[in-house]
């Protein structure tokens, strides 16, 4: 699930759900909705810069069968 994806690769990486926003160029409360399950289908630019934050690419994030 893409939610709990992006929750363990922040986690990994030592990011708040703040810094994590900021580096992605999105706002808290779309982070927080996308962890939450709340957003199941973020924008690509979103996704996009939620990869680019976490420093992988976009077809891992969105890649269902991996798990980070």
């Amino acid at each position: 699930m893409l939610s709990k994806k992006i929750r363990e690769l922040r986690n990994k990486k030592g990011l708040s759900q703040e810094k994590l926003a900021r580096l992605a160029n999105v706002s808290y409360n779309t982070i927080v909705k996308i962890e939450s399950g709340e957003s199941k289908n973020p924008t690509f630019q979103t996704m996009a810069g939620i990869a680019n934050a976490l420093n992988i690419s976009l077809d891992r994030l969105a890649d269902k069968e991996s798990n980070g």
